[in-house]
Order: structure tokens, then C-alpha cells, then sequence
């Protein structure tokens, strides 16, 4: 599908910097959000669905966006959740061959509003230096003051809760009934693969909505306990907070990945702070401090928690550091079966390198057991 005439677009930044592209598709559109960038070079189908990009104006560092299409089981949740993309080159044909769809059809499909065209090279550039901010992409182009009234609105992702738009209604199961290993996971915003991973370790698992009590999570007796991924500021999560508490006390094994991982160190007094722009992408290295290994990383974060509290704190240890800003990319809890990271080790996309820390998790349920 090819369309000649290409819609004029902007992307408009909170600070007033302009950028322009061009529509993807012949539709209007605008969208509201905060942008970031991605600079893996693949996997964009399983981004868009991630729901730790809830709210989120996604520029794609890759150049070409489309060009293998969609497949219906490559996706991390029920629907897209970035609020909208950004790309150099978008892709309206595709060449693999047992792709389900073009990307366009499955953006149409869940409503998502796309501009291409833009130097992202330049505009990656700038979110580096200036930070990340609130934007609105657009083909309004005529209309920039009521496009800049619009945009004072959308609140700052600092403070923002996000985890309650994306989380499940209702608990639900997911795995094999008569599984070995029974596990309770508290959805902040949870992907697909993660529970992919649980599952195919022998573990059935009952997933728990955001808001849910540990007496709630804990009436199904589970052997072990996870906390989810998620969008959004960790802070404002005040239930699994006191939720993450319950679940440390009660020494069964317990397992954060990425906004888990701050609802944990939040648990343990230790604060959290906005990155300048995060980290998202596929290669991020990361130091296993444990065993003096190196792991290159899937990442998808805009928060972090704060080193020095957790080094000061002698009830945790620092497991991982990110090799690129030395921030804090794991840790545990000394004397308990509490641990987490701050990356993707289910990856999707991504590399395998980070997947033992699964193992290790039912390694802990197994000796806890015992």
C-alpha cells in the first residue's frame, strides 16, 4: 500500500522545539505524551505493545519502522500502548512471509496515530541533551497555539500513576493448573513473556490486579510471590508498596523486575528519582556483581532508584550495576529470598543473556520448599 500524498505533521516539545514529518496513512491525527526513544533495532511490534510505555510518545532510533510486518503472537499485551510513533522510515509494505499483517493495518486496529518523516537523528540528539518531556504529534500544523494550550495540560510523568490504566480488572490464571510450583504476581503493568517464563518453569500463576492486598494474594497460598513491570511513577503506588512490605515479611521467595524492582526498594525506604531520558533499548550492559559477568540487556525505563540509599542500607545489596551511569540494576534483600532488577530479563525483544535470573527464582521456591 503507497501513499503518495503525504499528510504534513509536526512534533511539537513541552520547551517549544519543533520538529516535522510527515502522517503515516491519510488520516488527521494528533496525540499527547511523554517522548522517548527506543534504539533497539528490532522487536518494535513487542514496544509498542509493552505497557511500561504506557503514556509515551515513542521515536524509534532505527531507521526503517514496518519492514517485517505484525504477527499476531508477537505482542506483550491486548493492545498498543504507546500514545503515539515517531520514525525516520515508515514501512507500508512488508517481506516476511509469515508475518499476519502490515504494521499500518495493526496500528489502524488499535487506533494509534504515527508520523514519519522526521530527522530522529537530530531529535534523539536533543532528548539527550535537554531530557525527556511532554510532546504532541500532530497534522494541525496551521493550529500551534491551541496545540501548545493543550499540551500545558498533559500532567508530568513525575508523580503520574499509571499503573491502574494498564493492570487487569480481575485476577486471572495463567499456566498449567496442576503445575509443581504455584505463584501469586502482582500486575503492575505485566508482560506477556514474563508470564511465558513463569509458566514454562512448572509454575501456575495467579495474576492480581495493581490495587490488590497481600491478604488477598496470600488466601491462595502461593509457594512464591512477583511483582510486575509497569508504566509510570513508582511513588504514587502506595497499595503494592504496603503490599511488597506484607510480602517480605512472610520470607516465601520473592521476585521484582523493573517498576517491581522500585516498588521493592520503595518497600525498603529507599527512594526513587526521574531519569534525565531512561533507558530503552535492547544492548544495554549491565555487571553482574555476583559473579563478575557482563549481560547485555533488554531496558525499559524511565526511573531508578537511588544507589547511595541502597548501598547505605544494610538490610540490601547491590547485585547489578548499569555499565553506562552505574546506576542500580539489581539487588537483594540479605538473609531473605528477596531480589530484583531493574531490566527485562523475559527481553521480548531482546537478548536471552539475563533469562538464569528466572532460574534462580525457582531455584529459591525450591530450596524454600524443601
Amino acid at each position: 500500500m503507497k501513499y503518495q500524498t503525504k499528510k504534513k505533521a509536526l512534533l511539537l516539545l513541552a520547551d517549544g522545539t519543533i520538529f516535522y514529518g510527515k502522517a503515516v496513512g491519510d488520516k488527521d491525527g494528533t496525540a499527547y505524551g511523554e517522548v522517548c526513544f527506543n534504539t533497539g533495532m528490532t522487536g518494535y511490534q513487542e514496544i509498542f505493545t509493552d505497557p511500561s510505555y504506557f503514556g509515551q510518545l515513542m521515536v524509534t532510533t532505527n531507521a526503517h519502522i514496518g519492514n517485517y510486518g505484525t504477527k499476531e503472537e508477537e505482542v506483550e499485551s491486548d493492545s498498543i500502548k504507546i500514545a503515539g510513533l515517531i520514525c525516520k522510515n515508515f514501512s507500508y509494505d512488508y517481506s516476511r512471509v509469515d508475518a499476519d499483517m502490515s504494521l499500518k493495518d495493526f496500528m489502524d486496529k488499535n487506533n494509534l496515530f504515527a508520523i514519519s518523516d522526521v530527522d530522529t537523528r537530530a531529535l534523539v540528539s536533543y532528548i539527550r541533551d535537554n531530557g525527556a518531556m511532554n510532546a504532541v504529534i500532530s497534522t494541525d500544523v496551521e493550529n500551534l497555539d491551541t496545540l501548545k494550550k493543550e499540551l500545558a495540560k498533559v500532567p508530568s510523568m513525575d508523580g503520574l500513576e499509571l499503573s491502574s490504566k494498564v493492570s487487569t480488572k480481575e485476577a486471572y490464571f495463567y499456566g498449567e493448573e496442576n503445575a509443581t510450583y504455584k505463584i501469586a504476581a502482582l500486575d503492575i503493568g505485566i508482560k506477556k513473556n514474563i508470564l511465558r517464563n513463569l509458566a514454562k518453569r512448572d509454575a501456575y500463576i495467579k495474576v492480581f490486579p495493581y490495587n490488590a492486598t497481600y491478604d488477598e494474594m496470600s488466601a491462595w497460598n502461593p509457594d512464591a510471590f512477583f511483582i510486575s513491570n509497569g508504566p509510570g511513577d513508582p511513588q504514587p503506588l502506595t497499595d503494592a508498596i504496603a503490599a511488597a512490605r506484607k510480602m517480605i515479611a512472610s520470607s516465601k521467595p520473592l521476585f521484582g523486575i523493573c517498576l517491581g524492582h522500585q516498588v521493592l526498594a520503595l518497600a525498603n525506604g529507599i527512594s526513587t528519582y526521574k531519569m534525565h531520558n531512561g533507558h530503552r533499548g535492547i544492548n544495554h550492559p549491565v555487571m553482574n556483581l555476583m559473579t563478575g559477568k557482563g549481560e547485555i540487556t533488554s531496558q525499559n525505563h524511565g526511573f531508578a532508584v537511588s544507589r547511595e540509599e541502597t548501598e547505605a542500607n544494610s538490610d540490601l545489596e547491590i547485585t547489578h550495576i548499569h555499565l553506562n551511569d552505574k546506576t542500580v540494576a539489581g539487588m537483594r534483600m540479605k538473609g531473605k529470598n528477596v531480589f530484583s532488577v531493574q531490566y527485562h530479563p523475559e527481553a521480548s525483544p531482546g537478548p536471552h543473556d539475563a533469562e538464569y535470573l528466572f532460574d534462580d527464582f525457582f531455584e529459591m521456591i525450591k530450596n524454600a520448599s524443601n
